[in-house]
């Protein structure tokens, strides 16, 4: 009743995109950590930078 190779779908699913290596998961995680930690240090230094602006000004 069943042949091995007898019907196919009339479509093949899209290959799978190849996954990340180990040294490109851990570039991956050094840039996310790298951006976090700039998203609390660039405020910081951002307004250091005004107020040291502000009192050129002066």
């Amino acid at each position: 009743m069943f042949v091995e190779g007898g019907w196919k779908p009339p479509w093949e699913p899209p290959p799978r995109p190849p996954r990340l290596t180990g040294r490109q998961e851990r570039m991956l995680v050094w840039i996310i950590v790298v951006n976090v930690l700039l998203w609390f240090i660039a405020p910081i230094g951002g307004a250091t930078l005004i107020q040291a602006a502000l009192a050129v000004m002066r």
